[in-house]
């Protein structure tokens, strides 16, 4: 749901339909606030390969609601501590958090990974069960020399295959096609789920990486036929170049999203990551941006900010150039808000897309069973599209908030509204074709009219079902039967129904 909605009372919507309600055209004042809405938004890390970051600070029950914009949260688990041990699930880990969030109206994401340097991602039962792996000490910048050994497993090891499917498999029975959860990483491949092999015991060529990684692909396309799956650049190499790789063509054409983890943690702040057009593989970014979300997530920001690589205005840009549907949020929430809330506004009303009613007219007066045309122009203020999309319905409701009637025109589809880049703007103008009530005749020899008449409930010799008055007619923008599920930068909207008043029409008796 948008974050602190506007509520309105039923005079403030009558006196401002009063003023706009002509049969002629209306164009609405836009607002500013950050929309809440389905496939995009900024994710708060709440689990980074740690139990403790970074949600650690954000108390029971608090869901970020006075975050503008922050629409899912993220949990990157280790594969051992969701199942310690075999058929033991912790899914409690998850469910404590996430149920919270979900009964807000927002959603999760997830990623579980088999390879970590914080401790053993793969259980020991994989490993006692006979699976190929090898032992390796992590290294890195900081890091002592004694630094515990971690176990890497090989991931084409049938065993590892076996127990790793079978967890997928229980994963599948509580998250696929669940509508709290917004997507799921492929992350099963390399160090912390990127794919990355170099660091760990046995590094991979190019070859083996690509046949490791549509592995793992199809196992979860196969397992999560009804999740949005992304999978993170990385598995490709970080060359770029090339207009698209092999591997991120055939996750594309397959349906699976993509993510670019870490485009604020490389060199300096004149890196290459950052230069106006440079942005390592935005271009392959692009190639995924009109069939599948794109999600950026430029790098835990307390470390990147004390290096030097944190490029605070360049976000927007960086949002932009990806046509990016989620930014990841890598760091404690409240010093992130305050260290950025100068450009969250920005980040907000580009990120994903964002659709603001331009214009629209309709007639003064319609009457029941008979055709009505609204014409609209609708523009697409974001930086993608919004990819399962969505319809127009128009309603009409009482002076008490009550929706009366509903009509839906099928024929226009939202995802084929494109976001506007590089400064081009691209409006669609819209012909719904609807109809407000119906009365149907009561044939005086019905027997059920009879009886009804018996009881002194007279059915009349019409029943009319829209009566002739005055109506508050509500734009709203969601499912195909009319239910609203898009929030719009409008005013005038009804409570927290997603449906905005944009002036008023009359009912007349047919």
């Amino acid at each position: 749901m948008p974050e602190a909605p506007k509520k309105i009372s039923i005079l403030a919507i009558a006196a401002a339909a009063a003023l706009s309600t002509t049969a002629g055209t209306i164009r609405p004042v836009e607002t500013d606030e950050a929309l809440i809405n389905p496939g995009m938004g900024l994710t708060q890390y709440h689990m980074a390969g740690r139990m403790w970051a970074y949600g650690a600070t954000i108390p029971p029950g608090d869901t970020l609601a006075w975050f503008p914009g922050v629409s899912t949260v993220y949990f990157r688990f280790l594969w051992s501590e969701i199942e310690p041990q075999e058929g033991v699930f912790r899914w409690d880990l998850i469910d404590a958090i996430a149920n919270t969030w979900a009964q807000a109206g927002k959603q999760i994401c997830l990623r579980v990974i088999c390879c970590n340097h914080t401790k053993n991602a793969c259980p020991d039962f994989v490993r006692e069960a006979g699976a190929k792996g090898s032992w390796f000490r992590y290294r890195k910048h900081g890091v002592p020399k004694d630094f515990p050994l971690r176990w890497e497993p090989i991931y084409d090891d049938p065993v590892f295959l076996e127990k790793y499917s079978n967890f997928l498999k229980a994963f599948a029975k509580r998250y696929d096609g669940n509508p709290a959860v917004a997507f799921v990483d492929i992350g099963s491949f390399g160090m912390y789920g990127e794919g990355h092999t170099g660091g760990g015991s046995h590094p991979l060529d190019k070859a083996a990486t690509d046949r490791i990684t549509r592995l793992h692909m199809d196992l979860h396309r196969r397992l999560l036929p009804n999740t949005q799956l992304v999978i993170s650049d990385d598995v490709a190499g970080s060359g770029g170049q090339e207009a698209e790789a092999p591997l991120m063509k055939y996750a594309r054409e397959h349906g699976v999203g993509y993510r670019d983890d870490s485009i604020f943690c490389m060199g300096p702040a004149t890196n290459s990551y950052a230069r106006e057009g440079s942005w390592a593989h935005s271009h392959w970014a692009r190639n995924f941006a009109p069939e599948s979300p794109v999600v950026i997530e430029p790098g835990h920001w307390v470390s990147c900010d004390s290096k030097g690589t944190w490029i605070k205005d360049r976000i927007v840009t960086c949002i932009e150039k990806h046509q990016a549907s989620y930014f990841g949020i890598h760091g404690f929430p409240r010093p992130f808000f305050e260290a950025h809330k100068d450009v969250l506004p920005a980040i907000n009303r580009r990120l994903g897309y964002r659709f603001a009613l331009l214009e629209a007219s309709w007639p003064d007066t319609v009457r029941p069973d008979e055709p009505v045309t609204i014409v609209s122009k609708w523009i697409n203020r974001g930086v993608s599209w919004l990819h399962k999309g969505a319809s127009l319905t128009w309603n009409l409701v009482d002076a008490q908030g009550n929706v009366c009637w509903s009509s839906t025109d099928g024929r226009f589809d939202f995802k084929t509204l494109d976001p506007t880049l590089d400064g081009v703007e691209k409006p669609q103008t819209v012909e719904s074709r609807c109809f407000f009530g119906h009365n149907e005749p009561v044939l005086p020899f019905d027997n059920v009219a009879r009886a009804v008449r018996a009881v002194r409930q007279d059915p009349g010799e019409t029943y009319v079902m829209l009566k002739p008055g005055r109506y508050r007619l509500a734009v709203s923008v969601g499912k195909g039967d009319g239910m609203p599920e898009i929030a719009l930068p409008l005013e005038g909207q009804i409570g927290t129904t997603r449906r905005y008043v944009v002036g008023e029409v009359t009912v007349e008796k047919k």
